[in-house]
């Protein structure tokens, strides 16, 4: 009796919690289904979208090869198309799972096609038509494109006629396993194998400025042994002794890029510093001692003088901080070298200072080691009043000084830079000090403007 009374309570409740269960099972599975169909309907959208407008960039340079040669106009207007689309297919690229798909050949050319298109549009094409060395260059690219349309186009039709899923590839590619239809996958490295084949483009200067690595053997000096780079850690890290207790690895041994990276424990932080040297010369590239940071204790002007300081002693003379980011108690200060009151930008590095207590927590310095050098510094060819012509008349200048750049072609230019404020912003623009012209504008931040004040 009490059995049944007991029964007729819990069924119910139990009959309850039975197809409630079921419902929230059926609710989850409905939701993850809707998750991995609109991922799978993004995948398709980008891919789709990436066929279309490779075919569109073969066409837009066949366009642009078959108008008259002294048709700069519509030359700049072709141009400014093909890069347009080339951004689109990059766009879509970066939207599909093939970050683990070797596919890096195809988007550096696709990248290289981007710039070769924007620097070509954006001079003066009536002073400086397009040459015969980019006409060839943009033939090149009509054809090598056309393949890549046709390889993209022949994938779209078998993904269509197959009802092939993006999910499966993602999820093939995660679990490093062929499984099920490898159209789409084979598809991408069959591509990319096609690209990395072509012969070597003539870029251009410009372009190929932008993609040219830096080997160590570009580094003056001899090479150093792994015992002379533990005499330099220790140095640098104030340690008294023959600097017994650091380890030294070398990184990339036999190659242009071969470097040392230095551990040392034991330290008054009582964390392991790391830092990296070029095996050429023994130049300190890196150096990071990551502790952790206590309560913010130190303003701007503050870790600014911690930086130079530090700079200081270990030989970097003559560094200016002309840019400022602070984060988790950390100020980061970009310096660039000063020559004859002249700021030299190529020789940047970044000094990383904990705001507890004035350390300095990182030193990044690959630009300073590789650009680092007495310059023979050119004469402007125009004046400051001259050179002030070029400025909108409503921006209001606080700080005029000569520096030296690297322009969009590489090449380091001298410069009349400006510091000002227009539109409620400050800006940062440099005027050519040969031609007058506009070389480069950037946006500074209140901070940034502290930080080179000096003040």
């Amino acid at each position: 009796m009490v059995y049944r009374r007991i029964s007729a309570v819990l069924f119910p409740i139990a009959a309850i919690l039975l197809v409630g269960s079921l419902y929230w099972g059926y609710q989850e599975h409905q939701e993850k289904n809707a998750v991995l169909m609109k991922a799978e309907n993004q995948y398709q959208r980008a891919f789709h979208n990436l066929t279309y407008h490779v075919d569109k960039l073969h066409q837009q340079l066949g366009n642009t090869l078959a108008v008259n040669s002294t048709s700069q106009a519509y030359h700049r207007k072709g141009l400014v198309n093909v890069w347009r689309l080339t951004s689109e297919a990059q766009n879509e690229i970066s939207q599909l799972p093939l970050s683990m798909l070797p596919f890096d050949k195809a988007e550096e050319f696709l990248s290289r096609i981007s710039n070769f298109a924007y620097k070509t549009s954006v001079r003066d094409l009536t002073k400086q038509p397009l040459s015969e060395d980019e006409f060839k260059t943009l033939k090149t690219l009509y054809a090598n494109s056309k393949d890549i349309s046709k390889d993209l186009q022949g994938m779209q039709e078998k993904v269509l006629s197959n009802h092939l899923r993006w999910m499966d590839v993602e999820l093939s590619l995660a679990a490093k396993e062929a499984k099920g239809d490898q159209t789409i996958v084979d598809g991408f490295k069959g591509v990319d194998k096609k690209v990395s084949s072509y012969p070597e483009i003539n870029w251009g200067p410009s372009v190929s400025s932008m993609y040219e690595k830096r080997p160590i053997s570009m580094l003056s000096g001899k090479a150093v042994t792994p015992e002379e780079i533990k005499q330099r850690a220790a140095k640098f890290a104030g340690k008294k002794g023959d600097g017994k207790e650091i380890r030294v690895a070398e990184n990339g041994k036999g190659t242009e890029y071969a470097s040392y990276s230095a551990v040392l424990s034991e330290h008054k932080s009582g964390n392991t510093i790391h830092m990296d040297f070029s095996q050429k010369g023994g130049q300190l590239i890196a150096y990071m001692d990551p502790r952790e940071i206590g309560e913010k204790q130190l303003d701007i002007e503050q870790a600014r003088a911690a930086a130079e300081k530090f700079l200081k002693e270990h030989g970097f003379d003559g560094m200016k901080a002309v840019s400022y980011d602070a984060y988790d108690n950390a100020g980061t200060f970009g310096f660039v070298g000063n020559q004859d009151d002249v700021l030299i930008y190529p020789d940047k590095l970044t000094v990383k200072v904990a705001l507890d207590n004035g350390d300095i927590a990182a030193l990044q310095a690959n630009e300073y080691v590789f650009e680092h050098h007495k310059r023979t510094l050119p004469k402007a060819g125009i004046s400051k009043a001259d050179a002030r012509k070029a400025l909108n008349p409503d921006m209001k200048v606080s700080k005029e000084q000569m520096a030296l750049i690297k322009n969009d072609d590489g090449n380091e230019v001298l410069c009349y830079e400006y510091t000002g404020r227009i539109n409620d912003s400050d800006y940062r623009i440099y005027i050519n000090a040969e031609s007058g012209m506009e070389e480069s504008i950037e946006v500074l931040s209140s901070l940034d403007k502290v930080a080179s004040s000096g003040k």
